[in-house]
């Protein structure tokens, strides 16, 4: 069985910073690429970064440049998106998910998808 888990969502102030974990089993995690996406209430899912399967290539909404950053552990079987500088409007709950075609951007990449984990942002 596919699981792919978020973690690490909360609640911080705006400028603070939290750090996202996704953990994948039941798949061979360094064969997939792996993205965020979020959701915020009344919007619809938008794409915030990708990452290839071995971590070399990455992919940013331009929305959150230069404030997160995505890494990967094949060797934990995990994916992490640090979110610093964060801003009310970064408010949403955030899914991971696992790909394979490489166009990180597009929902379509992706096979599996995790439940969310949610992080609010106060102003």
């Amino acid at each position: 069985q596919v699981q792919l888990v978020e973690s690490g969502g909360g609640l911080v102030q705006a400028g603070g910073s939290l750090r996202l974990s996704c953990a994948a089993s039941g798949l061979t995690f360094s064969s997939y690429d792996m993205g965020w996406f979020r959701q915020a209430p009344g919007k619809e899912r938008e794409f915030v970064v990708g990452i290839t399967r071995r971590g070399f290539t990455t992919r940013y909404t331009d929305s959150v440049k230069g404030r997160f950053t995505i890494s990967r552990d094949n060797a934990k079987n995990t994916v992490y998106l640090q979110m610093n500088s964060l801003k009310p409007e970064d408010t949403a709950v955030y899914y991971c998910a696992a790909g394979l075609t490489d166009y990180l951007s597009y929902d379509y990449n992706y096979n599996y998808w995790g439940q969310g984990t949610q992080v609010t942002v106060s102003s």
